[in-house]
Protein backbone atom coordinates (compact mmCIF):
# COMPACT_ATOMS: atom_id res chain seq x y z
CA UNK A 1 0.00 0.00 0.00
CA UNK A 2 2.88 2.84 0.94
CA UNK A 3 4.60 1.47 -2.32
CA UNK A 4 1.99 3.35 -4.31
CA UNK A 5 1.91 6.48 -2.37
CA UNK A 6 5.79 6.29 -2.63
CA UNK A 7 5.46 5.88 -6.38
CA UNK A 8 3.10 9.00 -6.38
CA UNK A 9 5.71 11.23 -4.79
CA UNK A 10 8.69 9.83 -7.44
CA UNK A 11 6.25 11.32 -9.91
CA UNK A 12 4.97 14.48 -8.25
CA UNK A 13 7.92 16.19 -6.62
CA UNK A 14 8.49 18.26 -9.53
CA UNK A 15 4.74 20.43 -8.86
CA UNK A 16 5.67 19.73 -5.39
CA UNK A 17 9.11 22.27 -6.08
CA UNK A 18 6.01 24.38 -7.53
CA UNK A 19 4.47 25.09 -3.84
CA UNK A 20 7.68 25.14 -1.98
CA UNK A 21 8.65 27.86 -4.36
CA UNK A 22 5.15 30.31 -3.70
CA UNK A 23 5.84 29.83 -0.11
CA UNK A 24 9.74 30.73 -0.35
CA UNK A 25 8.96 34.04 -3.03
CA UNK A 26 6.56 34.77 -0.03
CA UNK A 27 8.42 36.75 2.90
CA UNK A 28 7.40 35.63 6.10
CA UNK A 29 10.52 37.36 8.77
CA UNK A 30 8.89 37.56 12.28
CA UNK A 31 11.96 39.73 13.64
CA UNK A 32 10.65 42.59 11.01
CA UNK A 33 6.51 41.77 10.61
CA UNK A 34 7.88 41.61 7.09
CA UNK A 35 4.97 39.64 5.10
CA UNK A 36 3.96 37.15 8.34
CA UNK A 37 0.20 37.68 8.06
CA UNK A 38 0.74 37.09 4.04
CA UNK A 39 2.47 34.01 4.96
CA UNK A 40 -0.03 32.56 7.43
CA UNK A 41 -2.76 32.84 4.90
CA UNK A 42 -1.02 31.35 2.02
CA UNK A 43 -0.35 28.51 4.70
CA UNK A 44 -3.80 28.13 5.20
CA UNK A 45 -4.93 28.44 1.51
CA UNK A 46 -2.28 25.32 0.59
CA UNK A 47 -3.98 23.14 3.59
CA UNK A 48 -6.91 23.58 2.99
CA UNK A 49 -6.24 23.15 -0.91
CA UNK A 50 -5.73 19.17 -0.32
CA UNK A 51 -8.35 18.75 2.02
CA UNK A 52 -6.97 19.62 5.28
CA UNK A 53 -9.40 21.02 7.87
CA UNK A 54 -7.45 24.02 8.79
CA UNK A 55 -7.89 27.13 10.98
CA UNK A 56 -5.74 30.25 11.77
CA UNK A 57 -5.57 30.31 15.97
CA UNK A 58 -4.28 33.78 17.03
CA UNK A 59 -3.35 35.53 20.49
CA UNK A 60 -2.78 39.28 21.56
CA UNK A 61 0.32 40.53 19.92
CA UNK A 62 1.07 37.24 18.37
CA UNK A 63 1.09 35.67 14.94
CA UNK A 64 -1.35 33.48 13.72
CA UNK A 65 -0.58 29.72 14.57
CA UNK A 66 -1.95 27.72 11.83
CA UNK A 67 -3.74 24.65 13.17
CA UNK A 68 -4.98 21.64 10.90
CA UNK A 69 -6.12 18.16 10.80
CA UNK A 70 -6.81 15.16 8.12
CA UNK A 71 -9.43 12.51 10.07
CA UNK A 72 -8.17 8.80 9.50
CA UNK A 73 -10.91 6.60 7.98
CA UNK A 74 -8.97 2.62 8.75
CA UNK A 75 -6.93 4.13 12.06
CA UNK A 76 -9.00 6.83 14.21
CA UNK A 77 -7.78 5.83 17.46
CA UNK A 78 -3.39 6.74 16.24
CA UNK A 79 -3.06 10.53 15.64
CA UNK A 80 0.94 11.75 14.75
CA UNK A 81 0.93 15.46 14.43
CA UNK A 82 3.49 17.25 12.40
CA UNK A 83 5.06 20.75 13.78
CA UNK A 84 6.97 23.12 11.54
CA UNK A 85 7.34 26.77 11.72
CA UNK A 86 5.97 29.13 8.35
CA UNK A 87 8.27 32.32 10.20
CA UNK A 88 12.15 32.51 8.80
CA UNK A 89 15.43 34.82 9.85
CA UNK A 90 16.16 38.05 8.10
CA UNK A 91 17.44 37.89 5.03
CA UNK A 92 20.39 40.02 5.73
CA UNK A 93 23.67 40.83 4.58
CA UNK A 94 21.65 40.31 1.63
CA UNK A 95 25.14 41.47 -0.68
CA UNK A 96 26.29 37.97 -0.01
CA UNK A 97 23.45 35.94 -1.66
CA UNK A 98 24.20 34.79 -4.85
CA UNK A 99 20.47 34.84 -5.73
CA UNK A 100 17.55 36.72 -4.42
CA UNK A 101 16.78 35.06 -1.01
CA UNK A 102 12.98 35.52 -1.80
CA UNK A 103 12.74 33.78 -5.17
CA UNK A 104 13.18 30.21 -5.05
CA UNK A 105 16.49 29.40 -7.32
CA UNK A 106 17.56 25.84 -8.53
CA UNK A 107 21.07 25.04 -9.55
CA UNK A 108 23.31 22.17 -9.12
CA UNK A 109 20.92 20.16 -7.97
CA UNK A 110 19.93 22.49 -4.80
CA UNK A 111 17.36 24.99 -4.40
CA UNK A 112 18.13 28.04 -3.35
CA UNK A 113 16.19 30.24 -0.92
CA UNK A 114 15.39 31.88 2.22
CA UNK A 115 13.52 29.13 4.04
CA UNK A 116 14.29 26.49 1.67
CA UNK A 117 15.60 24.46 4.47
CA UNK A 118 14.07 26.10 7.76
CA UNK A 119 11.54 25.35 7.78
CA UNK A 120 9.16 25.89 4.63
CA UNK A 121 10.98 23.02 2.78
CA UNK A 122 10.34 20.56 5.74
CA UNK A 123 6.72 21.96 5.80
CA UNK A 124 5.94 21.17 1.62
CA UNK A 125 7.40 17.58 2.32
CA UNK A 126 5.21 16.91 5.24
CA UNK A 127 1.73 19.00 3.24
CA UNK A 128 2.88 16.71 0.14
CA UNK A 129 2.79 13.30 2.14
CA UNK A 130 -0.88 14.46 3.07
CA UNK A 131 -1.59 15.13 -0.54
CA UNK A 132 -0.15 11.81 -1.72
CA UNK A 133 -2.33 9.54 0.65
CA UNK A 134 -5.20 11.07 -0.05
CA UNK A 135 -4.57 11.34 -3.86
CA UNK A 136 -3.61 7.34 -4.40
CA UNK A 137 -5.79 6.16 -1.54
CA UNK A 138 -8.53 8.79 -0.42
CA UNK A 139 -7.20 7.92 3.26
CA UNK A 140 -4.16 8.37 5.68
CA UNK A 141 -2.91 5.76 7.41
CA UNK A 142 -3.94 7.48 11.34
CA UNK A 143 -4.89 10.59 12.01
CA UNK A 144 -2.77 13.59 10.79
CA UNK A 145 -2.31 17.07 12.61
CA UNK A 146 -0.54 19.86 11.56
CA UNK A 147 0.56 23.02 13.91
CA UNK A 148 2.40 25.48 11.92
CA UNK A 149 3.94 28.54 13.94
CA UNK A 150 4.79 31.80 12.94
CA UNK A 151 7.36 32.93 16.12
CA UNK A 152 9.90 30.13 16.13
CA UNK A 153 12.64 32.12 14.73
CA UNK A 154 11.80 34.87 17.77
CA UNK A 155 11.53 32.23 20.32
CA UNK A 156 8.33 30.82 20.19
CA UNK A 157 7.25 33.36 22.66
CA UNK A 158 3.40 32.26 22.61
CA UNK A 159 3.72 28.76 22.20
CA UNK A 160 2.96 27.87 25.55
CA UNK A 161 0.19 30.55 25.94
CA UNK A 162 -1.34 28.66 22.83
CA UNK A 163 -0.61 25.42 24.57
CA UNK A 164 -2.92 26.50 27.51
CA UNK A 165 -5.57 27.38 25.39
CA UNK A 166 -5.81 24.71 22.68
CA UNK A 167 -3.72 22.01 23.96
CA UNK A 168 -7.03 19.64 23.59
CA UNK A 169 -6.62 20.12 20.02
CA UNK A 170 -3.11 18.81 19.59
CA UNK A 171 -3.78 16.13 21.47
CA UNK A 172 -1.51 13.03 19.93
CA UNK A 173 0.59 9.82 20.37
CA UNK A 174 3.76 11.18 18.56
CA UNK A 175 4.89 14.13 17.26
CA UNK A 176 7.60 14.94 14.63
CA UNK A 177 9.20 18.49 14.64
CA UNK A 178 10.43 20.58 12.12
CA UNK A 179 13.64 19.71 10.67
CA UNK A 180 16.02 16.61 10.59
CA UNK A 181 18.55 15.74 8.03
CA UNK A 182 21.15 13.42 6.88
CA UNK A 183 24.57 13.82 8.08
CA UNK A 184 28.21 14.29 5.76
CA UNK A 185 28.32 10.78 4.85
CA UNK A 186 24.22 10.62 3.74
CA UNK A 187 23.22 8.68 6.71
CA UNK A 188 19.75 9.66 7.98
CA UNK A 189 19.79 10.88 11.41
CA UNK A 190 17.13 10.20 13.63
CA UNK A 191 17.00 13.10 16.12
CA UNK A 192 15.61 12.08 19.50
CA UNK A 193 16.48 15.69 21.43
CA UNK A 194 17.39 19.34 22.12
CA UNK A 195 19.15 20.63 24.50
CA UNK A 196 17.48 23.79 26.57
CA UNK A 197 18.93 27.79 25.57
CA UNK A 198 18.77 30.59 27.66
CA UNK A 199 19.32 33.90 25.52
CA UNK A 200 20.16 36.76 27.54
CA UNK A 201 22.35 40.23 27.51
CA UNK A 202 24.52 41.50 29.96
CA UNK A 203 24.98 45.02 30.15
CA UNK A 204 27.80 47.37 31.67
CA UNK A 205 27.17 51.08 32.01
CA UNK A 206 29.55 54.28 32.28
CA UNK A 207 29.48 57.72 31.80
CA UNK A 208 26.10 59.44 30.20
CA UNK A 209 27.60 59.52 26.18
CA UNK A 210 31.28 57.92 25.07
CA UNK A 211 34.18 60.74 25.50
CA UNK A 212 37.76 61.07 24.89
CA UNK A 213 39.50 58.18 25.81
CA UNK A 214 42.25 60.64 27.27
CA UNK A 215 39.78 60.41 30.04
CA UNK A 216 40.62 56.80 31.18
CA UNK A 217 43.29 57.87 33.55
CA UNK A 218 40.18 59.01 35.63
CA UNK A 219 36.99 57.32 34.21
CA UNK A 220 36.17 53.83 34.46
CA UNK A 221 35.26 52.09 31.31
CA UNK A 222 32.38 49.73 31.16
CA UNK A 223 34.35 47.60 28.48
CA UNK A 224 36.78 46.62 30.78
CA UNK A 225 33.86 46.73 33.77
CA UNK A 226 31.83 44.15 31.19
CA UNK A 227 34.97 41.84 30.17
CA UNK A 228 35.76 41.52 34.12
CA UNK A 229 32.22 40.22 34.79
CA UNK A 230 32.31 37.71 31.82
CA UNK A 231 35.26 36.50 33.86
CA UNK A 232 33.67 35.21 36.30
CA UNK A 233 31.52 32.73 34.26
CA UNK A 234 33.50 30.18 33.46
CA UNK A 235 37.33 28.70 34.47
CA UNK A 236 40.51 28.16 32.51
CA UNK A 237 38.74 24.25 31.70
CA UNK A 238 35.58 25.58 29.90
CA UNK A 239 33.99 24.69 33.08
CA UNK A 240 30.97 27.07 34.32
CA UNK A 241 31.42 28.16 37.69
CA UNK A 242 28.34 29.99 38.65
CA UNK A 243 26.95 28.16 41.81
CA UNK A 244 24.59 25.46 42.02
CA UNK A 245 24.69 25.69 37.20
CA UNK A 246 25.22 21.59 37.46
CA UNK A 247 23.35 20.56 40.09
CA UNK A 248 19.86 19.54 37.92
CA UNK A 249 21.70 18.17 35.26
CA UNK A 250 20.53 14.47 34.47
CA UNK A 251 23.31 11.91 33.40
CA UNK A 252 22.85 10.07 30.31
CA UNK A 253 20.98 6.90 30.77
CA UNK A 254 22.40 3.55 29.35
CA UNK A 255 19.84 3.62 26.19
CA UNK A 256 21.73 6.83 26.03
CA UNK A 257 25.04 6.53 26.48
CA UNK A 258 24.59 3.26 24.11
CA UNK A 259 23.31 5.33 21.42
CA UNK A 260 26.33 7.65 21.94
CA UNK A 261 28.91 5.06 21.48
CA UNK A 262 27.21 4.00 18.26
CA UNK A 263 27.31 7.12 16.44
CA UNK A 264 29.71 8.01 14.24
CA UNK A 265 32.72 10.35 14.96
CA UNK A 266 32.28 14.13 13.71
CA UNK A 267 35.81 15.35 15.12
CA UNK A 268 37.27 15.35 11.90
CA UNK A 269 34.26 16.86 9.87
CA UNK A 270 33.62 18.98 12.25
CA UNK A 271 37.23 20.77 12.18
CA UNK A 272 37.32 20.49 8.10
CA UNK A 273 33.96 22.58 8.09
CA UNK A 274 34.96 25.43 10.73
CA UNK A 275 39.00 25.42 9.81
CA UNK A 276 40.13 24.59 13.40
CA UNK A 277 43.01 22.56 14.29
CA UNK A 278 42.05 21.12 17.65
CA UNK A 279 38.41 21.51 20.13
CA UNK A 280 37.76 22.69 23.50
CA UNK A 281 40.55 20.67 25.82
CA UNK A 282 41.90 18.59 23.19
CA UNK A 283 38.99 16.77 23.20
CA UNK A 284 39.17 13.61 20.92
CA UNK A 285 36.35 10.48 20.06
CA UNK A 286 33.07 9.75 21.61
CA UNK A 287 34.08 12.39 24.21
CA UNK A 288 33.23 15.20 21.75
CA UNK A 289 29.98 13.36 20.79
CA UNK A 290 28.79 13.22 24.98
CA UNK A 291 29.86 17.18 24.67
CA UNK A 292 27.37 18.03 21.93
CA UNK A 293 24.61 15.70 23.37
CA UNK A 294 25.15 16.40 26.90
CA UNK A 295 27.63 19.46 27.76
CA UNK A 296 26.14 22.75 29.39
CA UNK A 297 27.49 25.38 27.48
CA UNK A 298 28.21 29.19 28.29
CA UNK A 299 28.61 31.45 24.65
CA UNK A 300 29.17 34.70 24.32
CA UNK A 301 27.62 35.46 20.88
CA UNK A 302 28.40 39.47 20.40
CA UNK A 303 30.33 41.94 22.23
CA UNK A 304 29.09 45.68 21.32
CA UNK A 305 30.56 48.93 22.65
CA UNK A 306 32.74 52.26 21.56
CA UNK A 307 33.75 52.34 18.05
CA UNK A 308 34.02 49.01 15.67
CA UNK A 309 34.38 50.93 12.14
CA UNK A 310 37.48 51.40 10.18
CA UNK A 311 40.62 52.92 11.44
CA UNK A 312 41.14 54.58 14.86
CA UNK A 313 38.67 56.70 17.28
CA UNK A 314 40.27 57.01 20.05
CA UNK A 315 36.81 56.44 21.97
CA UNK A 316 35.64 55.75 25.87
CA UNK A 317 32.47 54.12 25.22
CA UNK A 318 29.34 54.89 27.55
CA UNK A 319 28.56 51.35 27.78
CA UNK A 320 29.46 47.85 26.71
CA UNK A 321 26.90 45.41 25.74
CA UNK A 322 27.56 41.11 25.72
CA UNK A 323 25.28 38.50 23.84
CA UNK A 324 25.12 35.48 25.87
CA UNK A 325 23.59 31.77 24.92
CA UNK A 326 23.63 28.84 27.36
CA UNK A 327 22.73 26.04 26.10
CA UNK A 328 20.77 23.53 28.78
CA UNK A 329 20.46 19.95 29.24
CA UNK A 330 17.67 17.57 30.81
CA UNK A 331 16.59 18.80 34.11
CA UNK A 332 18.27 22.25 34.23
CA UNK A 333 15.38 25.50 34.68
CA UNK A 334 16.23 28.43 33.15
CA UNK A 335 14.33 30.66 35.08
CA UNK A 336 16.07 28.63 38.12
CA UNK A 337 19.58 29.19 36.33
CA UNK A 338 18.74 32.63 35.72
CA UNK A 339 18.46 33.48 39.23
CA UNK A 340 21.60 31.78 40.22
CA UNK A 341 23.10 33.88 37.14
CA UNK A 342 22.30 37.13 38.93
CA UNK A 343 23.24 36.29 42.60
CA UNK A 344 26.35 34.85 41.65
CA UNK A 345 27.04 38.36 39.60
CA UNK A 346 26.11 39.86 42.56
CA UNK A 347 28.13 37.72 44.96
CA UNK A 348 31.26 39.12 42.39
CA UNK A 349 30.28 42.54 42.84
CA UNK A 350 28.76 42.85 39.60
CA UNK A 351 25.28 44.07 40.71
CA UNK A 352 25.55 46.82 38.40
CA UNK A 353 25.41 44.96 35.52
CA UNK A 354 21.55 44.84 33.97
CA UNK A 355 20.47 41.73 32.40
CA UNK A 356 17.81 41.55 29.55
CA UNK A 357 16.83 37.82 28.49
CA UNK A 358 15.48 36.98 25.28
CA UNK A 359 14.23 33.82 25.19
CA UNK A 360 14.16 30.30 26.84
CA UNK A 361 13.38 26.64 26.41
CA UNK A 362 14.31 23.52 28.56
CA UNK A 363 15.95 20.77 26.92
CA UNK A 364 13.63 17.67 25.99
CA UNK A 365 14.73 13.81 24.95
CA UNK A 366 12.79 11.31 23.67
CA UNK A 367 13.73 6.91 24.90
CA UNK A 368 15.71 5.30 21.47
CA UNK A 369 13.23 2.47 23.03
CA UNK A 370 10.29 4.67 22.21
CA UNK A 371 7.47 2.96 19.23
CA UNK A 372 8.17 6.46 17.65
CA UNK A 373 11.54 6.29 17.44
CA UNK A 374 11.21 2.45 16.86
CA UNK A 375 9.21 3.25 13.24
CA UNK A 376 11.84 6.21 12.27
CA UNK A 377 14.44 3.94 12.93
CA UNK A 378 12.98 1.49 10.46
CA UNK A 379 11.57 3.27 8.33
CA UNK A 380 15.00 4.74 7.82
CA UNK A 381 16.02 1.70 7.13
CA UNK A 382 13.53 0.41 4.39
CA UNK A 383 14.57 4.23 2.61
CA UNK A 384 18.24 4.44 2.74
CA UNK A 385 21.56 2.60 1.70
CA UNK A 386 23.25 3.86 4.75
CA UNK A 387 22.22 2.94 8.29
CA UNK A 388 20.74 5.22 10.17
CA UNK A 389 22.30 7.36 13.32
CA UNK A 390 20.30 7.35 16.60
CA UNK A 391 21.38 10.99 17.78
CA UNK A 392 20.92 11.28 21.65
CA UNK A 393 20.37 14.88 21.36
CA UNK A 394 21.42 18.12 19.03
CA UNK A 395 23.70 19.97 20.16
CA UNK A 396 21.11 23.27 19.39
CA UNK A 397 17.79 23.91 20.93
CA UNK A 398 14.16 24.12 19.84
CA UNK A 399 10.50 24.10 21.10
CA UNK A 400 10.44 20.52 22.02
CA UNK A 401 10.04 20.99 25.65
CA UNK A 402 6.48 22.22 24.72
CA UNK A 403 5.25 19.08 23.61
CA UNK A 404 6.97 16.74 25.87
CA UNK A 405 5.52 18.32 28.95
CA UNK A 406 2.19 19.71 27.40
CA UNK A 407 1.24 16.80 25.48
CA UNK A 408 3.22 14.00 27.06
CA UNK A 409 4.16 12.55 23.87
CA UNK A 410 7.44 11.21 22.35
CA UNK A 411 8.84 13.48 19.59
CA UNK A 412 11.85 13.29 17.13
CA UNK A 413 13.14 15.39 14.60
CA UNK A 414 13.43 13.33 11.12
CA UNK A 415 13.17 15.20 7.80
CA UNK A 416 14.69 16.26 4.23
CA UNK A 417 17.86 18.64 5.51
CA UNK A 418 22.02 18.31 5.28
CA UNK A 419 25.16 19.48 6.85
CA UNK A 420 25.36 22.22 4.24
CA UNK A 421 21.93 23.63 4.03
CA UNK A 422 23.14 27.13 5.21
CA UNK A 423 20.47 27.52 7.85
CA UNK A 424 20.53 31.34 8.90
CA UNK A 425 22.91 31.99 6.68
CA UNK A 426 22.95 33.50 2.93
CA UNK A 427 22.55 30.92 0.55
CA UNK A 428 20.63 28.87 2.15
CA UNK A 429 19.92 25.83 0.58
CA UNK A 430 18.21 22.05 0.35
CA UNK A 431 18.92 19.46 -1.82
CA UNK A 432 16.55 18.22 -4.10
CA UNK A 433 17.41 14.46 -3.57
CA UNK A 434 17.29 14.84 0.12
CA UNK A 435 13.83 16.99 -0.34
CA UNK A 436 12.37 13.83 -2.43
CA UNK A 437 14.22 10.94 -0.32
CA UNK A 438 13.22 12.86 3.56
CA UNK A 439 9.80 13.10 2.26
CA UNK A 440 9.43 9.01 1.24
CA UNK A 441 11.23 8.49 4.79
CA UNK A 442 8.58 10.24 6.83
CA UNK A 443 5.91 8.91 4.66
CA UNK A 444 7.41 5.60 5.68
CA UNK A 445 7.82 6.74 9.39
CA UNK A 446 3.98 7.28 9.20
CA UNK A 447 2.80 4.41 8.09
CA UNK A 448 4.93 1.98 10.08
CA UNK A 449 3.97 4.33 13.24
CA UNK A 450 0.29 3.63 11.95
CA UNK A 451 0.67 -0.09 12.70
CA UNK A 452 1.99 -0.23 16.09
CA UNK A 453 -0.08 -1.78 18.45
Amino acid sequence: MVEEVLDYIDRNYESFIVDLERLVNQPSVSAKNEGVRECADLIKRMMKGIGITVESLELPDSFPLIYGEVQSKCNPGKTILFYNHYDVQPAEPLELWKTPPFKLTMREGKMYGRGAADNKGSFISRLKIVESWLKVKGDVPCNIKFLVEGEEEIGSMHLQRYFDRYGKRFKCDGVLLSGGEVDQEGRPIVRLGVKGVLHLELEAKGPIRDSHSANAAVVENPAWRLIKALNTLKNKTDRIVIPGWYKDVRPFTKEELECLKAEPLYVKAIKKELGIKSLVGGMKGHEVNKALAGKPTCNVSGLVCGWTGSGMKTVLPSKAIAKIDFRLVPNQKPKVLLQRLKRHLKSKGHSDIAIRTYGMYEAARTRPSDPLARAAIKAAEQEYTKPPVVSVSHSSSGPMSYFTKNLKAPCLYIGPGYPDSRMHSPNENMRIGDFIKGTRWVTRTVNVFAKMK
